[in-house]
């Protein structure tokens, strides 16, 4: 991880494909074109690497989940049950439907608690969210039962998750409709880029329009197209699709180089006693992308984030407990709501409340969280070196702590 680390001559390529053209555009000037629909061949591209039946590219992830969210009937004062350890911009987009987004706590999977889901269901719950974080999964297994049973959607924002999979299906396909970010740090990246993927028609019909001022697209003339409904401006570009074009092409290879150089960094740790390891509910469909790992209370964990700054070895190595972007506890222009717009009264009143509970069960696990990010281009002699300097810096931690105790 990530892609960008593998960017080479068949992305360039793509992209000149486009530019002999001079059509940037996805959608119209049929013949200047000349026969180049870049974002096309990439939707089909998704759906048949990943196996759905529909794709709608989106110009970021972000706007995939919006897309996805409006595309599903999900609005105002619906709740939206999402984990309290995930990107800012998944309750971003429900904030931009108009939805309540519901946090509840995770679990050593690092994703949504079944049991905290379950507590936090009410009658305005309309959808759950799962975020399969840091390149593994949720427990889709009962979050489809607890949809089944209240009759609730089920989204995936498998935005950090890209070729994961959960029991023979690939994550962002299990669901109602599934969400993949393809932005510069992402497994695959367009650059800037996102996309819906769906099993049914009328929901990517609606994700088709709405990502296009409301479009149908059923005319030979853009100028003549009908709108069904209000939509937005979320295209892609057929330059960034021409780069996620080349991109998907190299996931496999992406993929396997990522689970030797994880499964060497895991067995490097796992000889440490008091490491232990994030909980995967399907390993064999592990993406691979971090090493999630424990450290056995949050102050040998600040203890070691704070010798791998000081060795100069903590690039690659996050502590999302006092992350800014990935948990709950720093999101303060969140817990104010602090929007330039204004918000309705009773959704502001919503999102603080949401926003200020008491996540004490997801801080016992977040405060003894490190993930590594794995990267693409590690050499033998590299990836070696990483191994030996963390579990060096982690086991002096561990031994001072133990001489002082």
């Amino acid at each position: 991880m990530p892609g960008y680390e593998f960017f080479g001559q068949e992305e360039r390529r793509e992209v000149n494909d486009v530019l002999e053209t001079g059509i940037m555009m996805r959608y119209g000037f049929d013949g200047p074109r000349k026969g180049i629909w870049k974002a096309k061949e990439l939707e089909a591209a998704i759906c048949n690497t990943f196996g759905c039946k529909h794709a709608q590219l989106v110009s970021s992830g972000t706007a995939a989940l919006t897309t996805a969210m409006s595309a599903l009937g999900i609005g105002y004062g619906d709740e939206i049950i999402l984990p309290s350890f995930t990107f800012v911009a998944s309750f971003e987009a429900v904030l931009s439907v108009g939805a309540i987004p519901v946090f509840v706590d995770v679990d050593d999977t690092l994703t949504l608690s079944p049991q905290a889901v379950k507590n936090a269901i009410t009658k305005k719950t309309k959808c759950i969210m799962p975020v399969h974080m840091c390149g593994s999964m949720a427990d889709m297994d009962a979050l489809q039962a607890i949809c089944k049973e209240h009759n609730l959607l089920l989204l995936e924002d498998a935005c950090q998750s890209i070729g994961a999979s959960y029991k023979g299906k690939k994550l962002g396909t299990i669901g109602n409709a599934g969400t993949f970010s393809f932005d510069f740090v992402k497994t695959i990246t367009c650059a800037e880029g996102g996309a819906v993927m769906t099993n049914n028609e009328a929901v990517y019909l609606n994700c088709d329009g709405y990502s296009d001022h409301g479009h149908d697209h059923k005319g030979a003339d853009r100028g003549a197209d009908l709108h069904p409904f209000i939509g937005y401006n979320f295209r892609i570009s057929e330059l960034h699709a021409a780069v996620g074009l080349a991109q998907i092409k190299k996931l496999d290879n992406f993929l396997s180089i990522q689970r030797k150089n994880h499964t060497a960094l895991k067995n490097a740790l796992a000889t440490i006693p008091e490491v232990s390891f994030r909980r995967i509910p399907d390993e064999s469909g592990d993406s691979c992308t971090f090493l999630s790992w424990f450290l056995p209370t949050e102050e040998a964990t600040k203890a070691v984030v704070a010798e791998l700054k000081a060795q100069n070895i903590l690039a690659g190595n996050f502590y999302w407990y006092v992350n800014n972007w990935h948990y709950i506890k720093k999101w303060d222009h969140l817990k104010n709501t602090a929007t330039l717009n204004a918000l309705h009264p009773d959704l502001k009143a919503a999102v603080m409340h949401h926003a200020t509970k008491d996540f004490s069960a997801s801080d016992t696990i977040m405060c003894r969280c490190i993930s590594t990010a794995i990267g693409l281009t590690w050499t033998d002699e590299q990836l070696q070196t990483k191994c030996n300097q963390m579990v060096n810096a982690i086991k002096k931690v561990l031994s001072e702590q133990k001489a002082t105790a």
